[in-house]
């Protein structure tokens, strides 16, 4: 046997047994392409049915009832509230509770009848795919539910030539000229600070131990939570700025209209970029090398492009996508971007996700600080 074979053989021994002991890495290696084929099997849906509804019926007759009827039926519309006007359907959509609206004028009976039966259907214009379903399916439910009365029971005297005895007149909220990027840069304002934060934590203690400074900390009197702070303080600043000049674009270059409140959506953007920093800093302790921290957070960015909503919703994932997803903060903050900057909501409708990102910003940061040991392993 040649020397040259001999080296190589060796050289292979040795890669071999190095990945085999980096357990970790080879864990990462056989579980990340099973996670994306399960991720992209179950949760990447773009037709949205059972929509979240809200009715408004103020006609009250059996017209009216055969409508709603149809709706339900086609499984595109889930009626979850019965509210009393517009109104409360738009508060409904604005706290995130429905995705639609059905709204049902007084004496529809009687204008089917004459064949001039009006209805109005209300879609949540900052969920591109729901708009996208529910434009399409009440169109269709109208344009049915209207030729089976034409062949059934309205008298065609009573309609004049090419019409039909129900128009729905459909209303997007929020974003009504349909501008995709009205829909997508919110969540590509939340996504990249995500990147940015996760990365910039991720590496902090890892990048130490490879250098060869996490012996001197190690050994200093700081106590772990005092070391995450540290950590934490200026990352937060240069996140902080990226934050400022990305909104700035979004605003005055791409023309995407701000319609909330500024000081709201500082403080909740603060309370999302400590949520990340404390995710980063989590896996920096967990990870050994930078090659380790960089997978964790390959399968971050995967699981926040896929379960968060910031492309797909999640109002048709599985339940257990769902909590998946919830266990990132980007899910949270999302919902908060999109409410501020689209809707243009207050505190009052988002306290719940505000109040989620301070419980993952305690507890991330916590089990940072508990898993940081006081000596090298």
């Amino acid at each position: 046997m040649s020397k040259g074979v001999q080296r190589l053989r060796a050289l292979l021994y040795k890669e071999t047994m190095q990945l085999l002991r980096d357990r970790r890495t080879l864990a990462l290696f056989f579980l990340l392409p099973l996670v994306e084929l399960f991720l992209f099997a179950y949760a990447v849906t773009m037709t949205v049915d059972h929509l979240p509804t809200a009715l408004v019926d103020q006609s009250l007759d059996h017209r009216s009832r055969d409508f709603v009827q149809a709706l339900v039926d086609s499984g595109y519309f889930d009626i979850k509230l019965t509210l009393q006007n517009e109104q409360q359907v738009r508060a409904a959509m604005d706290a995130g509770t429905v995705k639609a609206g059905v709204v049902i004028p007084p004496n529809f009976a009687a204008d089917v009848s004459s064949g001039k039966g009006k209805a109005l259907i209300l879609l949540d214009g900052s969920d591109s795919f729901s708009v996208q379903s529910g434009y399409r399916a009440a169109s269709a439910i109208a344009q049915q539910y209207s030729f089976n009365l034409t062949t059934q029971e309205v008298p065609a005297s009573a309609i004049g030539a090419g019409s039909l005895p129900v128009t729905i007149l459909t209303r997007v909220l929020y974003n009504p000229d349909l501008k995709d990027l009205v829909f997508i840069l919110p969540g590509l304002i939340a996504l990249i600070i995500q990147n940015i934060i996760v990365a910039h934590s991720a590496m902090a203690f890892v990048r130490e131990r490879e250098v060869g400074t996490l012996e001197q900390l190690l050994a200093s009197p700081a106590r772990p939570i005092e070391m995450m702070v540290a950590k934490l303080i200026p990352g937060v600043l240069v996140v902080i700025l990226d934050m400022v000049v990305i909104l700035l674009l979004g605003v005055f270059w791409f023309g995407v209209p701000f319609n909330g409140n500024i000081g709201l959506f500082g403080v909740l953007s603060i309370l999302f970029i400590v949520s990340g920093m404390g995710l980063g800093l989590l896996i920096s302790t967990l990870a050994k090398t930078q090659r380790q921290a960089q997978q964790f957070t390959n399968l971050l960015n995967l699981l926040a492009m896929l379960l968060t909503g910031f492309i797909y919703p999640r109002l048709m994932m599985p339940l257990w996508t769902r909590i998946i997803g919830d266990l990132v903060p980007l899910t949270f903050y999302i919902s908060i971007v999109r409410g501020i900057i689209t809707k243009g909501v207050g505190i009052s409708f988002l306290w719940g996700n505000a109040l989620a990102l301070a419980v993952y910003s305690i507890v991330s940061l916590l089990l940072a600080s508990s898993v940081t040991k006081r000596r090298l392993d």
